[in-house]
């Protein structure tokens, strides 16, 4: 499972997110993501939308937010993602879990 999400990051957001703790890129690093507070990786300038919304990183809140981002935070400054198939969200997130 983890392989095929690795995959899907590959395909889908390394274009914008590292995986790497101390580096972020055209988004934030992704490393740790599960469990984390949103907009709370330093050195990286989140929207006020992102800033004021509240979440935490659950696998339930990184479901939606794989499946329509900007229904879960409108304002979001992250182009549009649309990954509704729910094995492909699973593998995405069991990859993300991994991440430690």
């Amino acid at each position: 499972m983890e392989a095929a999400g690795r995959q899907l990051f590959s395909h889908h957001c390394t274009a914008c997110h590292s995986l790497d703790s101390s580096e972020n890129a055209f988004g934030p690093s992704l490393f740790g993501v599960v469990g984390r507070p949103a907009a709370s990786v330093p050195r990286f300038a989140y929207s006020n939308a992102m800033q004021a919304s509240g979440i935490t990183w659950s696998e339930d809140n990184l479901r939606k937010w794989i499946s329509d981002n900007e229904a879960l935070v409108p304002g979001t400054r992250m182009r549009h993602v649309s990954i509704t198939d729910p094995a492909e969200q699973d593998y995405l997130i069991s990859f993300l879990r991994s991440l430690k």
